[in-house]
């Protein structure tokens, strides 16, 4: 570094020296906890670490090394390919001549295809490369099950507000961060929860901040983040999860968790129509029949957001939200449609009685299609005697839930089923059982 280089970022300038600086992650670094094991063994087998961005995989990968004495060689996935790797193994069989392990640290390792993962294994399986892979991803969708079952997964999470709120402290402290930088404790109070336990964006703020203002304020925080955008990423397992807290706060009745999710998706940038398509499905699986209303207020919201799109569109979304949890909730069309599919998939094919065919040729005619057909308008009475399924077979698909409209019409479905001869035969009572007296 010369006089004329520009200095590193905070962040990068107060990357822990040794695993006593780690801030956070007290579930693997704490005593007795997975890797103050490791490190006290000396015995270093491969590692993936997963968690947000952010949270010191890449200073952990580092210590890691440096604590078993190990060759660090660090690659990304965003832009190495398999001939780095190659490159990687030939360094590590220069070093091992002299007695030292190698370390291949491979960042965003999910951005590996599976043909890139594949041909790191034959090299982690022989110890020739122990490999330490960060990801923010799932692994279990995201690196190939045989180089998962090589390498141990260990989770790392957010920093609490109380862990950057440290952090950053240390950073107006430390000779290697901005000594003599002052910051009042809103300001830093207010960092801390803006950051989403996001370590490096915490200290990043504060570096600009920091040239705003002494001591740093609120204000002068609130400016160098920008806008507020929650973490999201659109391909990533957050989405499905956001996704997946949204329809369960809808089925859950729990409006305020509903908007929240909503909120979160739609800030997050998620594609209004997906978020719609949604919508609509909770509006069928969920409410169903106990409120036949909300699958027309779920499209409607459907055609709203794509004739106005976001913002405008998203107010349609959020009362169609709104609506839904708090809409009476039955799955029983649902539940019904999934008996029906099942039956047909896995049981035996019923033929179609010959009364409930269309006849419109003489052949057909003469084959007796349609003969017998009681038509409802006509014939009433006949038409509830009548077979709807061949040989009497009964399957018992749908039952109302008596939530909502269904409750209204319970009576009725009752009464259907009574005149088609279907109605459930009463419980047995001791007094009623085989054999009593």
């Amino acid at each position: 570094m010369t006089l004329f280089d520009p200095p590193a970022p905070l962040a990068e300038r107060l990357r822990p020296r040794n695993v006593a600086e780690v801030v956070g992650q007290s579930k693997l670094l704490g005593p007795g906890r997975p890797l103050t094991r490791v490190l006290a063994s000396g015995r270093l087998g491969s590692l993936i670490l997963w968690g947000p961005p952010g949270v010191g995989k890449t200073t952990l990968a580092r210590l890691i090394a440096g604590e078993v004495g190990a060759h660090f060689v660090a690659l990304s996935a965003v832009s190495a390919g398999v001939k780095d790797v190659r490159e990687a193994v030939a360094e590590a069989e220069r070093v091992r001549g002299r007695g030292q392990k190698t370390v291949l640290f491979l960042d965003e390792i999910h951005r590996f295809n599976k043909a890139q993962q594949d041909a790191l294994l034959p090299h982690v399986e022989s110890g020739l490369l122990t490999l330490i892979g960060a990801t923010t991803e799932n692994p279990s969708f995201e690196v190939n099950p045989a180089l998962r079952s090589r390498a141990r997964t260990l989770v790392l999470e957010a920093l609490t507000p109380e862990e950057i709120r440290s952090l950053l402290e240390r950073a107006l402290t430390d000779p290697r961060g901005l000594p003599g930088v002052g910051a009042e404790a809103g300001a830093l109070d207010l960092l801390a929860r803006l950051a989403d336990g996001d370590a490096r964006r915490a200290l990043s703020t504060l570096e600009v901040a920091a040239t705003l203002s002494d001591p740093v304020t609120e204000e002068a925080v609130t400016e160098a983040f920008g806008r507020h955008l929650p973490q999201m990423d659109k391909n990533g397992e957050d989405f499905y999860n956001l996704i997946s807290a949204l329809h369960k706060s809808v089925r859950g009745s729990h409006v305020d968790g509903a908007l929240y999710w909503l909120a979160r998706m739609v800030e997050g940038g998620a594609d209004p129509l997906y978020v719609a398509r949604r919508v609509v499905r909770m509006a069928a699986e969920d409410i169903g029949l106990a409120d036949p209303q909300a699958l027309r207020l779920a499209i409607a919201a459907r055609d709203t957001v794509e004739f106005l799109g976001s913002p405008e569109g998203d107010l349609a979304l959020a009362q169609a939200v709104v609506y839904l949890a708090l809409a009476p909730k039955s799955n029983s069309v649902y539940v019904a449609w999934k008996r029906a599919l099942d039956a047909v998939r896995e049981g035996e094919t019923l033929p179609i009685p010959l009364h409930l065919r269309n006849a419109p040729t003489a052949l057909m005619r003469v084959q007796g299609y349609g003969q017998g057909y009681a038509y409802y308008f006509d014939d009433p009475e006949g038409s509830f005697a009548q077979d709807y399924l061949p040989g009497g077979a009964r399957l018992d698909l749908y039952a109302p839930t008596g939530e909502g409209w269904e409750a209204r019409v319970e009576g009725r479905w009752r009464k259907l089923q009574e005149a088609h001869g279907e109605a459930p035969e009463p419980e047995e009572s001791e007094d009623t059982a085989p054999g009593a007296p």
